[in-house]
């Protein structure tokens, strides 16, 4: 998982508290992944005003039905991440995946990757040119300071908790939900599910209401917080809910994400989540001259098979508030 554009903006994420129940929607935009195929994926985090949901500071939905490029994401070489875990959810296709800790494992839908790059991990991705074009998910959780430096690792998942109800069924993919806790190695209080509603379905989920929670349709169509959600925005539900009910005549195929609000200030740029410029320049000075203290060689990659770091913006850019549920009625499109 990367961020390939080559001109990334620096964005400095201040902590807010969370705001109570909002329905908020928040548009998708279609960002290039690069490569000869031009692929484009939907990003929905991070937003202007809403740069993370709980600890979850980035999400990009591969192979959307509703983007106007289409096409399996580009095999990306080897390049680095710190200060952030990566959650790779296929629901199509086969996704090898090979790292600077040793790991390299194929991933199939209905299986979880997650790679904690602590202090500093590489790591590579191609697709299967005998599976189906992938789809799926893939997401990035920012580690609190305490933890920001802790050895990398990498977890495959295949044995996940399942929710079930009348009508609907949630993989708790990392965090707990509805009393079912996942074995994915979780740094914050936090929940990541992938929820299937049956057609006709009028049901109600319940919610830790110290969290803040978003979703995101896949597929179909639904009715959530009074607010009609299609594939492609982010409907952002704030804090303070202790369950949510959920409408759905097609049936619909969703993402939950939510946390505790992150109450730390970060700096995002290109693949790094930092507490500050200087951190990120230290990252990528440490990328661009190889050192492998902190960046080790994958096996299996020629040491010049790797993707060069942007060069950094020309100024430091000032901390970019958090503005939500204050300037815009609920369930109002941006």
């Amino acid at each position: 998982m990367s961020d390939l554009d080559p001109h990334p903006a620096e964005s400095v994420c201040q902590p807010t508290p969370g705001p109570g129940p909002v329905a908020e929607l928040y548009p998708a935009r279609e960002v290039p992944l690069g490569g000869v195929r031009g692929v484009f994926v939907e990003r929905v985090l991070p937003q202007r005003d809403l740069p993370t949901v709980g600890a979850w500071c980035f999400l990009d939905h591969f192979g959307s039905p509703t983007v106007t490029k289409t096409g399996a994401p580009p095999d990306i070489d080897p390049h680095p991440h710190i200060g952030l875990q990566t959650v790779t959810w296929p629901f199509e296709g086969r996704i090898r995946h090979r790292d600077s800790v040793g790991s390299d494992v194929e991933i199939n839908p209905g299986q979880l990757n997650l790679m904690t790059s602590g202090r500093g991990i590489a790591h590579s991705e191609y697709g299967d040119p005998d599976a189906p074009a992938g789809h799926g998910l893939q997401l990035w959780i920012a580690l609190p300071g305490h933890r920001a430096a802790v050895d990398p690792h990498f977890e495959q998942h295949r044995d996940l908790p399942v929710y079930e109800d009348h009508g609907v069924r949630a993989i708790v993919l990392i965090g707990s939900f509805a009393g079912l806790t996942s074995p994915a190695t979780a740094y914050t209080p936090i929940v990541g599910a992938d929820v299937r509603i049956d057609p006709g379905a009028e049901i109600t989920i319940p919610l830790n209401p110290a969290f803040e929670h978003a979703l995101l349709v896949i597929e179909g169509e639904l009715t959530a917080a009074d607010t009609e959600v299609k594939p492609g925005p982010l409907l952002y539900l704030g804090s303070d809910r202790s369950e949510l009910r959920l409408v759905s005549g097609t049936g619909a195929h969703l993402a939950l994400i939510g946390g505790e609000p992150f109450g730390e200030e970060l700096v995002m740029w290109w693949n790094f989540v930092g507490r500050s410029h200087e951190e990120i320049v230290a990252a990528r000075e440490d990328w661009e001259n190889r050192r492998v203290e902190r960046f080790a060689q994958i096996a299996g990659h020629p040491p010049d098979q790797r993707i060069p770091a942007p060069p950094m913006p020309a100024l430091h850019l000032k901390p970019r508030k958090r503005r939500i549920g204050t300037d815009r009625s609920p369930g109002q499109a941006l």
